[in-house]
């Protein structure tokens, strides 16, 4: 159930990701390639374009799914799950890992990320689905564990930078269907 337009969540934004490569291309029985990650204080997100120097950044294909966001509570489930403590957020390789948001409350609707270095308004699109390679980076299961908790892929709707620390996500109204 979609978040009443005008409800804010203190939540604070614990990585900024941003990855210049793929590491995760091919069959998980032959390991992820290098793993490039840049865990920033702060990212610069560009209206319909995403984030300056990721890998998806002004790619047509991605455009509606341009910016990754993840609730680290999710991963906290999935590592209760496998049996495994301290799962690394980055290798879930999603743009933005927040404590104390409710992302899959965001798809389908509008919402403004408030950080100390600026803020940015997204529009929640389709969900950002596990792959095979989480049972490879993280244990056994953990695909399974992580499915529907996977994250949110968003278009950024403005311009502005991101830092990490404590932060407010306001939502507003749902938005139409991304262009195709």
């Amino acid at each position: 159930m979609a978040p009443e337009p005008g409800t804010s969540w203190p939540v604070e934004v614990l990585h900024l990701l941003v990855s210049s490569a793929h590491a995760y291309a091919g069959r998980p029985a032959d390991g992820p390639g290098e793993v490039v990650t840049d865990d920033r204080d702060e990212v610069e997100v560009v209206e319909g374009r995403g984030i300056v120097g990721d890998r998806y950044f002004g790619r047509r294909a991605h455009a509606a799914a341009a910016v990754t966001l993840f609730a680290v509570e999710s991963l906290e489930h999935v590592s209760g799950v496998v049996g495994v403590p301290d799962l690394d957020p980055l290798l879930a390789r999603r743009n933005l890992v927040l404590r104390g948001a409710d992302v899959a409350a965001l798809r389908g609707v509008e919402f403004e990320l408030r950080t100390a270095a600026g803020s940015v308004r997204f529009a929640g699109r389709r969900p950002a689905n596990p792959c095979a390679w989480m049972d490879v980076v993280y244990a056994p299961g953990a695909f399974r564990a992580m499915r529907g908790r996977g994250g949110l892929r968003c278009t950024p709707l403005t311009s502005g930078r991101l830092s990490r620390g404590p932060a407010v996500l306001d939502v507003g109204a749902p938005v139409s269907p991304a262009p195709r």
